[in-house]
């Protein structure tokens, strides 16, 4: 049946049909403001999904904020409702006032598909449309080789309002002024991607934009759109990949935003037990429901279409999950099976890695899922979830608390540091040091680490190195880089001037060295997801608190790593070697030029034909203190 609407309407009868089936993708082509020309006047048209209003208006700066001056018209009984506006252009604010057939209720909403929104505190939807100007085509060409899963993927975690504050203003660097900074901090220190925490719009920064409101807005604070795009063009440009945080599984319940839209309950859940969040104090999205899962889907999609986004990070996803999570017996309900499964909850993200991988095949999903969920990134032909990739939060969990005690205490704890090997193979694994252990008292990661100042510091290379060196992707939060000594403070700029000082400043060539080190070694990341890339030469050596191991490619190369978690100097501990020959250190954490002490090998040792630990070579080291050594045979 054909659906009645007027002669300016964007929404046809299929978007209709996609819409209520729970499978449109580009309803940012539909609803929400569009400029657009009508009858040779040029204008805005209005569109937005309130299927239990009575009646709707669209109000702004065009016309004095007059909730009456103009209604949208219903298209039909589909809960859309639309409107030609002539001569309203860019930059305009507006909101839609909505009367609701329950009880009487008013209430003024922004666009739920606005893309561009007031600097907060206001709250206004902005009209926009840019003309920007992409130069980043040879990255686009390449995309899909740098997002791959053999691939050297190291990931800067960065939260734009504080990583760097313009001198002693108190302000944000906007988008640009921050595109050429960040571009060559990331390059030099060798990181391939950046992951900005949510720059969707958001009403509380405190909430480091994991409230979200604007699923289709970058938030003003930093710019417009265009801005926007522009910082992530200077990134493309520098050959750096963008992965942006993503939020589906909650939002926050300020009146101006999708919470109880039109009166009802209409992005949420209506049952507290299921639409609210006890954690955050949020409404969750309402999965069973098709035209929400079409907002989701629309929304993942606008950032990659329309900014050229590489990777979705998708926050909570445990929260999805389970129907338990977070609450007390009686404070859930059960699904259909009785069991704490959401079962609407898994079909939206399998839908959802459908439809990305299916639409942009050249981008990356990862879930922050913090449970043993089986097959979080394995195909969802298979039963997975049909994520890339799993943030690993068990070994960033087990390896914080190991690297927090005292090293006398470390040979009773050995397998917190082995425990990884039983499930490392069961997923596509991101060992992330987010920005959620620098946060609420749990201080910087420098403060984590046990004894002086020295012993700190090497602590602190030492589990960098066994993270670099270890399979799976790499992630690391502003600041983290240099020894950040202060927890973090997003109201704060990072603490740049600690690099005057030689003990951070030495740990951050570190990081750029294994960064490096991590590219151009394909046994250092080809296998990264593949068992053949991991092999273990000695794991049991608890009483000392020393592991070694190696990484290897497709084509057998090896790289042999030894870390002392100890600070005793071990003189002439023998290790197998899978071949003889002169074995070079290409890192030691010891080295002077990184704060060390300057203890090792003289840059190199020969293998013996002395079998150890099923090899017929072997080598006989000094392991400096609280050091990591990375070694590779020389080719003559």
């Amino acid at each position: 049946m054909t659906t009645h609407r007027n002669e300016t309407s964007l929404v046809g009868d299929v978007d209709l049909h996609l819409f209520n089936e729970g499978t449109h993708t580009r309803l940012y082509e539909k609803l929400g403001a569009h400029v657009v020309e009508r009858d040779g006047r040029r204008g805005t048209a209005f569109a937005v999904w309130a299927p239990d209003a009575v009646r709707v208006s669209v109000m702004g700066d065009f016309n004095d904020w007059d909730k009456t001056a103009c209604d949208l018209t219903a298209i039909g009984a589909s809960g859309i409702w639309e409107r030609f506006v002539p001569d309203v252009s860019v930059g305009q604010a507006y909101k839609f006032h909505i009367w609701s057939r329950y009880d009487g209720y008013e209430v003024d909403k922004a666009d739920p598909f606005a893309f561009a929104a007031e600097e907060p505190p206001r709250t206004a939807s902005i009209v926009w449309q840019d003309d920007f100007t992409w130069s980043d085509d040879v990255w686009m060409e390449n995309r899909a080789r740098y997002n791959a899963l053999d691939a050297p993927i190291s990931i800067y975690e960065v939260h734009l309002g504080s990583w760097r504050r313009p001198g002693h203003e108190d302000r944000f660097l906007t988008y640009r002024e921050v595109a050429p900074l960040l571009a060559d901090h990331v390059k030099r220190l060798g990181f391939t991607h950046v992951e900005f925490l949510p720059l969707t719009e958001h009403p509380y920064y405190p909430s480091w934009g994991y409230q979200t409101t604007g699923y289709f807005a970058p938030t003003s604070r930093y710019g417009s759109p265009a801005d926007f795009k522009y910082l992530i063009d200077v990134l493309h440009g520098a050959g750096i990949g963008i992965i942006l945080d993503w939020v589906p599984s909650h939002f926050p319940t300020d009146e101006h935003g999708p919470n109880y839209f039109d009166g009802t309950h209409l992005y949420e859940h209506a049952d507290p037990r299921l639409g609210f969040h006890p954690d955050w104090s949020s409404s969750i999205f309402n999965y069973g429901r098709n035209e929400v899962r079409s907002f989701l889907l629309s929304s993942a999609c606008y950032w990659l279409d329309k900014f050229h986004i590489d990777g979705l990070r998708v926050d909570a996803v445990a929260s999805m999950l389970y129907l338990d999570y977070s609450r007390n017996d009686g404070e859930w309900i059960p699904n259909e099976y009785g069991g704490r499964e959401n079962l609407k909850a898994m079909e939206f993200l399998r839908q959802l890695n459908r439809v990305v991988y299916g639409r942009f095949p050249g981008v990356q999903t990862f879930a922050e899922e913090s449970t043993a969920w089986p097959m979080v990134s394995r195909p969802v032909e298979i039963g997975g979830l049909g994520f890339g990739f799993k943030w690993d939060m068990g070994w960033m969990h087990d390896t914080l608390r190991y690297m927090s005690r005292d090293p006398i205490h470390r040979k009773h704890h050995h397998n917190e540091l082995t425990f990884r090997g039983l499930y490392v193979d069961h997923e596509n694994f991101v060992m992330s040091l987010s920005h959620d252990e620098v946060v609420h008292g749990k201080g910087s990661l420098l403060d984590k680490m046990p004894g002086d100042d020295w012993q700190r510091f090497a602590n602190l290379r030492l589990m960098f190195t066994a993270m670099y060196t270890q399979r799976g992707k790499k992630l690391l939060f502003m600041g983290s880089e240099f020894g950040q000594g202060r927890e973090w403070n997003h109201a704060q700029s990072l603490d740049w001037h600690l690099l005057d000082y030689p003990l951070h400043g030495g740990l951050m060539q570190l990081v750029g060295d294994l960064n490096r080190l991590y590219q151009e070694e394909p046994a250092m990341h080809e296998l990264d997801t593949d068992p053949q890339g991991f092999e273990w030469i000695d794991c049991s050596d608890g009483d000392n608190s020393v592991l070694v191991y190696l990484r290897l490619d497709r084509q057998r190369d090896v790289v042999l790593v030894v870390l002392n978690y100890t600070p005793v100097v071990r003189e002439g501990y023998r290790i197998g070697v899978p071949r003889g020959g002169r074995w070079n250190e290409r890192i030691n954490t010891d080295a002077s030029v990184y704060g060390g002490s300057g203890m090792g090998n003289g840059g190199w040792v020969d293998s013996e034909p002395v079998p150890m630990h099923g090899h017929d070579h072997s080598v006989a080291l000094t392991l400096p203190p609280l050091a990591g050594l990375v070694l590779k045979v020389a080719d003559f």
